[in-house]
């Protein structure tokens, strides 16, 4: 059921959770890392799990991030700690589906594909999934996740997830 709010309509509402994962995917996928964590609100939370988990009931997963803050410092370790081999991804995002909103908050769902590039330009389908998203609109309907769950469909990883998806 959705609830619809006087300052956007369902579509508007679609439309900004679209625009928010587009501009997500893109700082990520432009190597824009510290942009990465504006995307959430302050005490955003980010996961990455699998379906297996979530459908055995169990909370952790391989990511797991509580605020904006613990995501910048992710990034960090990324640029000065962590040592992986050289890569970029590229997202493919479905339109998302909401799922739930009322007030400021929206629930939604966006199926993904996220192909990982090498150094050596070899390229291979690293991830599928769907982020199960909660989104939440400022007074200027301005999106930012309060809550992205990136839920993968396989549990198989088969190198070091450095770069979030």
């Amino acid at each position: 059921m959705l609830a619809e709010s006087n300052s956007a309509t369902g579509l508007e509402r679609q439309l900004a959770v679209q625009d928010l994962n587009a501009r997500y995917v893109e700082a990520i996928d432009d190597d824009k890392l510290e942009a990465w964590p504006d995307f959430f609100t302050e005490d955003g939370r980010y996961r990455i799990t699998t379906a297996e988990n979530a459908a055995q009931g169990l909370p952790l997963g391989i990511m797991y991030a509580t605020s904006r803050a613990m995501l910048r410092d992710r990034v960090r370790a990324l640029r000065e700690a962590n040592i992986y081999e050289t890569q970029r991804y590229r997202h493919i995002v479905g339109a998302p589906r909401v799922i739930a909103s009322e007030g400021n908050a929206i629930r939604a769902r966006s199926g993904f594909i996220v192909v990982r590039i090498m150094h050596t330009g070899e390229m291979t389908i690293f991830a599928t999934g769907s982020y199960e998203d909660k989104v939440t609109l400022d007074a200027s309907s301005n999106a930012r996740f309060a809550d992205k769950t990136v839920m993968l469909d396989s549990r198989a990883i088969d190198t070091l997830l450095a770069i979030p998806l």
